[in-house]
């Protein structure tokens, strides 16, 4: 699965650890994370974050 960078503060979503945090389960894939969810670093809204290479 990719794994997309925050364009704001550089924090890194990887799909196989998820955001427990934030009740995103590991194993979700970026795009199925709900469009409500937000960096759990600096707060910016899910549109705010770019494929990583």
């Amino acid at each position: 699965m990719k794994k997309y960078q925050c364009s704001v503060c550089g924090y890194v979503y990887d799909p196989a650890l998820g955001d427990p945090d934030s009740g995103i389960a590991p194993g979700t894939a970026f795009e199925d994370i709900p469009d409500d969810w937000v960096c759990p670093t600096c707060g910016v809204a899910k549109d705010q974050f770019e494929l990583a290479d």
